[in-house]
């Protein structure tokens, strides 16, 4: 059987809905079907994923395959029946995923120790000991766990460091330890040892075990079964990580510091299907999964506690150094002036720096945006304000488009790809009052800092529009959950929720709690020029987690640049916050000033401006949207 990353009308490829790893049917089990109607060149099975692609050789096994098998019933490798049903499809294609390496720090040493010392550290372990001992398990909702030298409190993330536990770590372990130690496995021995058994089904959310607590260098030993570790970095870059039985993991500097690491609870793994692999990352790769059961896994994790405060490079995430980041971070804007300073460092600034990046990412116009061109008039005038690398300026050439944008690497941008655009502010825009049939303002209003100059935005917008014309605007919501429904932009995350668990020790604590509710300015608070609408002085802006649900409205969102995507104009280029995130390579990391809209707020400040009507207000996708009609 040929592996493909495409399958193609002419071999007649067939979709097998309800019949994927991600609902427990392995690569084994569907040859095992499939192949009785022909010869199957390639099987794809996307990860997590209820569905499967099959490509026969001849166009009559695929028909064959079709009549025999749509609603017939199977049974999962969980024991479940379930019931596949199967189409044609013309083609499928995976384009080239992410290449993934292994974490900057982490490192897998297969058969660290022998199946006799495996079986002897298992049945050293007590479970039914006398909960009273002060090393008794701990029945936690998802496993099993001991702790020796140091009891490890998950109401602080923390340990105890002047309570001790009586007899330290176990004999058996401090002469394994040892021997790592003289052959260079290991850079000191461990104080501090927690044994967490596993059964299918059960893990771990992601976490950042705390900077404050331990020192650099965590290992854990894998014993009685092999699993999957998911490695994830503040980007949303995930890294899955077989770790095998007898296997030590170690993890230092980033791997320890910057990603979360944790065990996501299933019975089945899902992992390469080729033979030889045994540590290592598992890819993407659809032609080549399958799924794993797993076992009862034991792990030994041994850590060594810190006496003194974690001077680490990564500190977004390491809470002794919380106060030398709210030095660092911008405060919240008490007037215009802070307003315009913070709009200047922290929007203007940046997109000069990762415009090219930037305008890689961003090439597919939303479907929404695209109607409301199209529906215009022929002969229409419109302006978009904001255009960025100008993917809606050659949309339709039955309209006369024009666009500006306050960063010059993007407009330049623009001009390379033939379409007229100009450098300007969004508050002041050098086109004649209503010359305009419409304008579009995408994603650009809620980098302004203050209500009143997004406020001032939308005036400038409608003093463009001639009458009878309209204003598309979109901005970002701070509901990025809404109608039961995740948007994209969380849906690109996993374990959300989990993640949830551990936000004190991945996530600094942002501005006071205040920020954290919405509020709609009233038109008296814009009069009396209380630009601070959010009622927070002297705070400073918290570093939004990307991929996470927003818990401020004023927040500073994370861009990791590549490498070599910067464009070459000769000038200084922008320092990013120092040491916000540490030295993630290949990729910089520079912040944009966001304030996040609430339902209605868009909508509220609409109805601020004169001589207009709200057409149209809606949700689209992460982002509140009005179109409004000037009279």
């Amino acid at each position: 059987m040929r592996n493909s990353g495409e399958l193609c009308a002419g071999a007649m490829s067939l979709v097998i809905a309800n019949g994927g790893l991600g609902n427990g049917v392995s690569r084994t089990q569907l040859l095992n079907i499939f192949e009785r109607y022909g010869s199957v060149e390639a099987l794809l099975m996307p990860p997590n994923k209820p569905y499967s692609f099959v490509r026969y050789r001849t166009k009559e096994e695929s028909q064959k395959a079709y009549v025999a098998l749509n609603g017939k019933e199977m049974v999962d490798d969980l024991g479940q029946n379930i019931t596949l049903y199967l189409n044609f499809v013309e083609k499928v294609h995976w384009g080239d995923l992410r290449p993934s390496v292994l974490p900057p720090g982490l490192m897998i040493m297969e058969e660290i120790v022998s199946p006799e010392v495996e079986k002897i550290l298992l049945e050293s372990i007590d479970w039914t000991h006398n909960l009273v001992d002060e090393n008794a398990q701990k029945s936690l909702k998802h496993r099993k766990v001991k702790h020796y030298g140091y009891e490890f409190r998950y109401d602080n993330n923390n340990v105890d460091k002047d309570k001790p536990l009586p007899g330290g770590l176990p004999d058996i372990c401090n002469s394994i330890l040892e021997k790592w130690l003289t052959e260079g496995h290991i850079k000191y021995i461990p104080d501090q040892l927690t044994i967490n058994q596993y059964e299918p089904g059960q893990g771990i959310p992601p976490h950042i075990d705390t900077h404050s607590a331990f020192e650099d260098e965590i290992i854990s030993l894998s014993l009685g079964a092999e699993i999957v570790m998911d490695f994830k970095h503040p980007d949303g870059h995930t890294v899955s990580v077989m770790l095998p039985q007898r296997s030590l993991l170690v993890m230092t500097g980033e791997s320890r510091y910057l990603w979360t690491h944790g065990i996501t609870p299933r019975k089945f793994d899902v992992i390469q299907a080729s033979e030889g692999q045994k540590s290592g990352i598992i890819t993407n790769d659809v032609g080549n999964l399958t799924l794993n059961k797993r076992g009862v896994r034991t792990s030994f994790t041994f850590r060594k506690v810190r006496r003194t405060p974690c001077d680490c490079s990564y500190h977004l995430v390491c809470d002794s150094q919380r106060c030398h980041q709210n030095e660092t971070l911008p405060s919240f804007p008490e007037n215009d002036k802070k307003a315009s300073e913070l709009e200047r460092e922290y929007v203007h600034r940046v997109y000069e720096e990762i415009a090219e990046h930037f305008s890689s990412t961003r090439h597919t116009p939303w479907p929404q945006i695209v109607a409301f061109l199209k529906a215009l008039p022929k002969g229409s005038v419109v302006a978009d304000i904001g255009c960025g690398n100008g993917k809606y300026l050659g949309l339709s050439k039955d309209i006369y488009m024009v666009g500006c944008d306050r960063s010059q690497n993007l407009v330049e941008i623009c001009g390379e790809r033939q379409f007229e655009a100009f450098v300007c502010d969004a508050l002041a825009v050098p086109i004649r009052s209503e010359t305009c049939d419409a304008c579009i303002s995408i994603a650009v209003i809620h980098h302004f800092a203050t209500a009143e100059r997004r406020l001032a935005t939308l005036q400038e917008l409608a003093r463009l529009l001639r009458p009878g014309g309209k204003a598309l605007i979109y901005v970002w919501a701070m509901e990025q959950e809404y109608n039961k429904q995740k948007s994209k932009y969380l849906r690109e995350s996993r374990d959300t929720k989990e993640k949830k668990e551990h936000l004190n020790s991945v996530v600094i604590p942002g501005t006071s709690s205040h920020n954290s509710v919405c509020s709609i300015p009233a038109i008296n608070d814009l009069k009396d020029g209380d630009y601070n609408t959010n009622g927070v002085s002297n705070s400073k802006l918290p570093v939004h987690t990307n991929r996470t649900s927003f818990h401020s409205q004023d927040v500073l969102v994370p861009w990791h640049l590549k490498k070599d995507s910067r464009r070459d104009k000769g000038s200084e280029p922008l320092k990013p916050i120092p040491d916000l995130v540490g030295p993630h390579d290949p990729s910089t990391v520079f912040h944009r000033y966001y304030h996040v809209f609430c339902e209605g707020e868009l909508e509220a400040a609409c109805r601020m401006v004169n001589n207009i009507s709200i057409e149209q207000s809606y949700y689209d996708q992460g982002n509140w949207c009005v179109i409004f009609k000037k009279l």
